[in-house]
């Protein structure tokens, strides 16, 4: 990686936090072996407003390019992230771990700030190692992206993943399309109406009597 492309990294901790020089010393580290390009340390002691800002509750917090990571990492966790920083893969590999844990909230929100990284997370359904929690937990995410620029930036991705080769890509394409409009989803539902799985099949069919019966609801008075 070259030197205009190093990602930074901002350290929040305290001084009386135990757990703090472990992250700090990594980060050290990694500055002086050339994987980061620039290192910020903020005692949140001092300036509560870094950690206000940021919504964060607990040290040490760091951020590594665009990644925030709670609690100690070792070296070899921080420069693995740093050499995920700034590619679609190290994206993906950081909303898989968001879902993971169960931060259903926290990825929806980092999405939000950003909706270009929907296509990460997008890039998931396709990657034949993404475990069913995950998987559950894109569609989660999806459905809370429901009228959000993320989703509108998702939608020809979305349309193309209902021709993939595996019908599980397919089918999970049709169910989060469900979370679109009427007039957006709408060919591709069809089209896959006469998919050669019946599972597609099927949730395609949902999804589109479920677009059509919100489009045709009555407006709230």
């Amino acid at each position: 990686m070259s030197s205009d492309h190093l990602p930074d990294a901002l350290l929040l901790i305290t001084a009386g936090c135990a757990h703090c020089p472990v992250s700090l010393d990594a980060l050290t580290h990694l500055v002086k072996d050339g994987a980061i390009g620039r290192l910020e340390i903020v005692n949140v002691a001092a300036h509560p407003e870094y950690a206000e800002q940021r919504g964060v509750r607990a040290v040490p917090w760091t951020l590594l390019g665009e990644f925030e990571l709670e609690g100690a990492l070792t070296f070899a966790e921080m420069r693995l992230w740093a050499q995920r920083a700034g590619t679609d893969a190290g994206m993906a590999a950081y909303l898989a771990q968001l879902l993971g844990g169960g931060q259903l909230a926290r990825c929806v929100e980092f999405i939000k700030r950003e909706p270009a990284r929907v296509t990460a997370l997008l890039s998931l359904l396709t990657d034949p190692d993404t475990v069913l929690d995950i998987r559950i937990g894109i569609n989660a995410t999806l459905e809370e992206l429901r009228a959000t620029p993320a989703l509108t930036l998702a939608l020809p991705q979305l349309g193309a993943l209902t021709t993939h080769a595996q019908a599980a890509v397919r089918a999970d394409a049709c169910h989060a399309l469900s979370f679109s409009t009427l007039a957006a989803a709408r060919p591709y539902l069809e089209a896959c109406l006469h998919d050669t799985a019946a599972e597609v099949r099927d949730i395609a069919a949902e999804s589109l009597a479920s677009l059509e019966q919100k489009a045709h609801a009555p407006l709230p008075e």
